[in-house]
């Protein structure tokens, strides 16, 4: 018998220790419950299962590595404020990248099952969600409704919710639409998921990899004892569209190209389903059901469903789960629809096989599961990029949160350049200006903090850049804020409302770019490309940037695609880059005609999907002959620029499937000189009316002023004059009204055009007969000879008269070259043909006015021999100033009251 010093040893030994387990109790209602883990970043998969009061496991985990901060979490919710107000319930650190993995958690010693609705896995420097479960008693028996996710891109719904559902005795699996019984390895970055449903004789399919939004992934089944694994393939097409949604579609391929319309009206290549029988309204042809899709971390996924034997035996292939079966799969870039052809295009994968497409044998009902660990992309930025520059400030409004970035979030974000939370790429050294129109309950500022909406309130401490509680707006009534990074400013910082949590998204600083590089910058039209450029003596180097993701960026001179030359930037199959110069006649692909341009400094490159180019090239090609010599670039004249973006380019044999997918809807008029731009606007009114102006001043007016005084002068009196006067100073007013007309609309004009200076000078010309005319020599009294001063007035005062016309005449034809050089009008060319028969007439009438000055002058000298006439002559006044036997009589105002005796002799 033990001694009672021992015994209570012993009983010391037995007895748990109460402390280390406080807060855990071992019995729970919650032991046995499983369910999927919703992914909602870092490709997060598994199930979790939890154990007992105090433990749960997770089976199959994966997930990216997060940072340093990253745990399991407890909350009373999902949303962002129950998660924000969450705690850690395990110090295990969640900070590497997990593949395919089982743990067993232990949870900490304050915290129950009864207190948790949420379990997470949350990233508190982020404030980040990257996947959850939400708990349910497996001990109540509620039958929740199996509803198929709604296809989206937020995150994967919790089981409360729209969850799948399964029952296994007292468990409940709810199964996440990312989580499947199988999973295949196609290539490094594709992947094939698949879960069979026997119940209803289909499956489910997925399909994830690490491609760009502009891609698809195609998988299906070829038909059996086909000589060729591709034709006659019924094969499934997923993608997302322009919006960011998902989709997949029924195709069958009957050829070797994207899906074309053949002369007879068939359709031919790679086509959905439905094309082949026209409209489907029942899903007798199209017979695959999207399930649920999302973009996460860089990777795209695509769940949908099929049937294994479909009642479409023409398009679709049976399935029989217990052979092998070849299958096909594929990706590559994909056309957008259009109104022409309102369907997804695929476009031709590539090479190499084994990367870009593939076949191999599959058996449906062995199962498969060699993916080990998440995918993992290169580039996990999903978001749209703003590349601010210094001449454009961005617009900065909220709106609804469709494609958050960074969950959970806020009802509402901020929108920059209508694109929701970007991502804002700035440089150092050139001045960033937002103009804020978001709404009087948002406030602008740049801060430290990943979070913003005030870190004091958090008891956190933040560095705010600019901005802050005054710089709010609304779209009437807007408030900039410029913002200049310099090289002590971090590399990243986040734009965030100062009144909410999570509104906003990244700021890259990085090192100088085009806005340091290039004098000037515009957002062409629709905001979707940037164009830089600076002049010099004789050239102009240029880049253009895209705004969104592209697999080819084209600029063009002109007012439309016809009849413009066209710059092409891409990136080919080897990772380099190109521009090419075109000349476009038509909008087939056939003329779309190679041209040889002088082209240097020329760089092309690719990030994140965006394509930028650069090139130097001369003002006025050094060449003549060709189409590229007339590709002259006049910085005094607005250039037209248009832009198109399409998703693959190639240097030679152009086809269909290089035609863009997205264009500006109207050009843009750059001026090269002021560094500016402005929506085209049609100003063949205003200048019609600068055009007729001068016109009556230059082809009537003034004209008819100088005919006046050459021929009326032998008429009695002053009439002649006051015409000249009359009809020159109208034609001198209307002049300067058309010249004010035009520079007012125009805003302002250069010299350096060959229309203005005939114009200038012409107006020179004009403008001075009147101050000569105001200095005008004494005309000497009756038989007195004119002095010299009068003779080198008069001399002065009609060759610059005449010198005025000559160079207003050809002010009005190069004006009209002008303008025909401007807008390429076919009314213009008629115009100037009318104008030059006018010249014409003109010039004929005054030959036929100097034939019969001169006859008259003859009869006159004739009767001046023969007749001999006793008074004073009045007909001095009717022989040319400049004429060698003119006489000086009176004034040309002055009238004749003298009348006259003419002796004539008899006649024999």
């Amino acid at each position: 018998m033990a001694s009672p010093p021992s015994l209570f040893l012993l009983l010391f030994l037995l007895l748990p220790i109460g402390p280390a387990v406080a807060g855990c109790t071992e019995n729970t209602s919650f032991a046995g419950f499983e369910a999927d883990l919703a992914m909602v970043q870092h490709q997060v998969r598994g199930v979790v299962r939890i154990v007992d009061g105090c433990s749960f496991s997770v089976r199959g985990f994966d997930m990216l590595a997060g940072s340093d901060q990253v745990r399991w979490f407890g909350a009373a919710g999902d949303d962002l404020h129950n998660l924000t107000m969450g705690s850690r319930i395990s110090d295990l650190p969640l900070n590497r990248t997990f593949r395919n993995e089982s743990l067993t958690i232990r949870l900490s010693d304050n915290a129950s099952w009864d207190q948790i609705a949420v379990l997470a896995i949350w990233d508190e420097a982020t404030a980040s969600d990257f996947g959850h479960v939400l708990l349910r008693n497996a001990g109540d028996n509620e039958t929740e409704p199996t509803v198929a996710p709604s296809p989206d891109l937020s995150p994967a719904p919790s089981p409360a919710s729209d969850s799948l559902v399964e029952h296994k005795s007292k468990s409940q699996i709810h199964r996440q639409p990312t989580m499947f019984t199988n999973c295949f390895a196609l290539s490094s970055r594709f992947r094939l998921r698949w879960t069979l449903d026997p119940e209803s004789d289909s499956v489910d399919i997925g399909l994830e990899a690490t491609v760009g939004s502009e891609y698809y992934m195609a998988f299906g089944w070829t038909t059996p004892g086909s000589s060729s694994h591709m034709l006659n393939a019924d094969v499934t097409v997923t993608g997302f569209t322009e919006e960011g949604n998902p989709f997949s579609d029924d195709y069958f391929i009957t050829g070797y190209s994207e899906c074309l319309l053949n002369k007879d009206g068939k359709v031919e290549g790679v086509c959905p389903d439905t094309i082949y029988e026209g409209s489907d309204p029942v899903g007798l042809v199209n017979n695959t059901k999207l399930v649920y899709g999302h973009r996460r971390d860089g990777v795209a996924f695509v769940r949908y469903e099929r049937p294994l034997v479909s009642i479409d035996k023409k398009y679709d292939v049976p399935v029989n789960v217990t052979q092998n079966m070849t299958v096909i799969w594929a990706l590559g870039l994909l056309k957008p629809p259009d109104s022409i052809r309102p369907y997804y295009l695929p476009q031709n994968h590539g090479k190499p096989r084994e990367t870009a497409y593939n076949y191999l044998s599959l058996n449906l009902s062995k199962e498969v599961d060699n993916c080990f660990g998440p995918l993992d992309a290169e580039d996990k930025e999903d978001q749209d990029i703003i590349i601010a520059d210094a001449k454009t400030p961005l617009v900065v409004t909220s709106g609804p949160a469709l494609h958050y970035p960074n969950p959970p979030n806020p009802t509402k974000v901020l929108y920059i350049n209508k694109k929701e939370a970007p991502l804002l790429r700035a440089e150092r050294g050139v001045p960033v200006t937002f103009s804020i129109q978001a709404g009087h309950d948002v406030a602008l500022y740049l801060t430290s903090d990943p979070i913003g909406g005030n870190a004091t309130l958090r008891n956190m401490t933040e560095v705010m850049y600019a901005g802050g509680p005054e710089f709010e707006g609304v779209p009437a009534s807007p408030t900039e804020l410029t913002w200049l990074p310099d090289r002590n400013t971090p590399d990243q910082l986040y734009y965030h409302s100062l009144f909410g949590q999570k509104m906003g998204w990244k700021v890259q600083v990085v090192d100088g770019g085009l806005s340091d590089m290039y004098n000037n910058s515009v957002l062409l039209d629709d905001q979707q490309v940037s164009f830089f450029w600076t002049l010099s003596e004789d050239s102009i180097s240029i880049a253009a940037r895209g705004e969104k993701k592209s697999g080819y960026l084209a600029i063009g001179f002109g007012s439309g695609m016809i009849d413009s030359y066209a710059y092409v930037g891409w990136i080919d199959n080897n990772g380099k880059g190109h521009v090419n110069t075109y000349w476009i006649d038509s909008k087939d692909a056939m003329n779309v005609h190679p041209v040889s341009e002088n082209l240097t400094f020329v760089r092309c490159g690719q990030e994140n999907g965006i394509i930028t180019f650069e090139f130097t090239r001369p003002l006025s090609p050094s060449c003549s002959g060709k189409i590229e010599c007339k590709n002259i670039i006049d910085p005094t004249t607005p250039l037209k620029v248009i832009w198109a973006m399409g998703s693959q380019w190639m240097a030679d044999n152009l086809s269909e499937r290089n035609m863009h997918s997205v264009a500006s809807n109207r050009p843009v008029s750059v001026l090269l000189l002021r560094g500016s731009a402005e929506a085209d606007q049609d100003l063949r009114p205003v200048l019609s009316v600068h055009g007729f102006m001068m016109f009556v001043a230059w082809g009537i007016l003034l004209p008819g002023g100088i005919l006046a005084a050459r021929y009326l002068r032998h008429i009695k009196g002053d009439g002649w004059f006051q015409l000249h006067v009359y009809l020159q100073y109208s034609g001198i007013a209307i002049m300067l009204l058309g010249v004010l007309f035009a520079a007012a609309e125009l805003r302002g004009f250069y010299l350096s055009l060959v229309h203005v200076k005939f114009g200038v000078t012409a107006i020179l010309l004009a403008c001075a007969q009147p101050l000569n005319a105001c200095v005008r020599p004494k005309r000497p009294a009756e038989g007195e000879i004119a002095s010299p001063k009068r003779i080198i007035w008069e001399y002065f005062h009609i060759i610059v008269g005449r010198s005025a016309i000559v160079a207003g005449v050809a002010a009005l034809i190069t004006g009209m070259k002008h303008l025909r050089h401007r807008y390429g009008s076919e009314n213009v060319q008629g115009l100037t043909w009318a104008l030059i028969l006018w010249v014409l007439a003109f010039a004929l009438l005054v030959m036929y006015l100097e034939y019969m000055e001169i006859k008259r002058r003859r009869i006159h000298r004739s009767s001046l021999k023969g007749n001999w006439v006793l008074g004073n002559s009045e007909d001095d006044d009717s022989v040319d100033l400049l004429h060698s036997e003119r006489t000086v009589t009176k004034s040309e105002s002055q009238t004749s009251g003298i009348m006259e005796v003419q002796l004539e002799p008899l006649s024999r």
